[in-house]
Formats: structure tokens, sequence, C-alpha cells
């Protein structure tokens, strides 16, 4: 309604509302604003949005985040978001710049620069720490599968985040895919020349258990089911 009255030319009416929506708010949004469908604010205390910021369809902002200005020059002076865009608590970004669909920005970062598409960037200044690409999302639905069939889940906490021991997880559910893959052709071709392969003992790859003692001793070894 307030971007409506702003492009009416009834700028002060435009304004007298957008700050009563920001006292009851605390979400402070430029009624010269451009936004899309389904925007959704979570948690919305202190996100700032100004006046020519672009905000395309099904983009997520959490608190704390600012689409701000560098500069008092006319034109466009905030960012555009393009489409599915998640920007994290407390984040900024900042000038005329374009961040691309499918972007994922880690909470706090600053952001100055342009962001490709299906980009994850993090950290102040911003910096892109993955590009999302085909061969990429391939390589996560196999990592997916692989981790459902050990019974744990990878990404737990880390999915969107460059973890070390997350990117050594994925690793690791890389080499096990390309070996189960390789396994499974030399099972076929052995049974092709008559050879009888029993798999009945191979120990079920459930979650691991720690086991340790209490009191002054020292604590048992971790035991790994199956061992």
């Amino acid at each position: 309604m307030n971007h409506v009255l702003w492009n009416l030319g009834l700028k002060w009416l435009a304004r007298f509302f957008s700050h009563i929506a920001r006292w009851l708010t605390g979400i402070e949004i430029h009624p010269g604003a451009t936004i899309g469908r389904r925007f959704f604010i979570d948690h919305g205390m202190g996100v700032v949005i100004g006046e020519t910021a672009e905000i395309a369809d099904d983009c997520t902002l959490y608190h704390g985040v600012t689409l701000g200005g560098t500069s008092w020059q006319k034109g466009k002076r905030h960012p555009t978001l393009m489409s599915n865009v998640v920007v994290g608590a407390g984040a900024k970004v900042l000038g005329p710049i374009t961040v691309g669909s499918g972007v994922r920005i880690g909470s706090n970062a600053v952001i100055t620069r342009d962001v490709p598409d299906d980009g994850t960037v993090v950290g102040v200044p911003g910096r892109l720490v993955r590009k999302h690409s085909a061969e990429d999302k391939r390589a996560e639905e196999k990592r997916n599968a692989t981790a459902e069939k050990l019974g744990f889940d990878a990404y737990g906490a880390t999915k969107e985040a460059p973890d070390p021991v997350a990117t050594a997880i994925n690793r690791m559910l890389d080499h096990i895919h390309v070996m189960d893959e390789r396994m499974q052709s030399m099972c076929a071709a052995l049974k092709q020349l008559g050879t009888e392969i029993d798999v009945s003992h191979l120990p079920d790859l459930g979650p691991c258990e720690i086991q340790s003692t209490e009191g002054p001793e020292e604590a048992e070894p971790e035991k790994i089911e199956g061992e």
C-alpha cells in the first residue's frame, strides 16, 4: 500500500504509514522499494530496506538485515535481490549491486559486490565460498543417498557453511559412493564367472556408539558397532 501511495506522488502519506509500520514491527521498508511475491521476513526486528532496493519473488530475510546504500547520489543506490535469495541474520548488502538467483548469504556478512547465481557468500568483506553447478547438485544428491544409506545426515549443521569437517565428510561420502559402485560391478562380474559371494555376514552400517567408564580411571576407547 505504501509503495502504491509513493508511486501516486503521495510521498508524505506513504512515509507516514511506513513510520507507523516501523513503530509496530521494528521493520523499516522505504515506500519506494520494489518487493516481489512471497517475500518473507523471519524475526524482522532491525531489518532496513532502502528506497531503490528491488526484491524479486521467494526471497527471505532474517533479523538485522540491511539492504542499504553507500552514497547520497540520485538514482539506483540500493541492491537488487533476484529470486529465491536467503539473507542470514545481521548481514549487510550495500550499494547498487545484484545478488543472483538462489544465492545464500551468511549471517553478519557484508556484501558490496555482485554475487553470481546459486552462490554462497560469507565473511567481511563477503567472499564467494561456493558456486553451485549442475555437477555439484548431482554430487550432492549422491552424497545424500549415501548418507541416508549409512544412517546419518552429513549436513546436519553445516550445509551452507565452509566447515572443513563437513568438507571432509563430503569427500568421504563421495569416495564411499564410488567404491560401492565398483564393488557392485566386481560382484556382478564374479557372479557371471560362476562365483558365489556371501555378503550376509557384513555388519550393519549404523551410527557409532561411544562407551566410557565413570570415575578416575581413563575412559575406554571408542567402540564402533561392527568391530
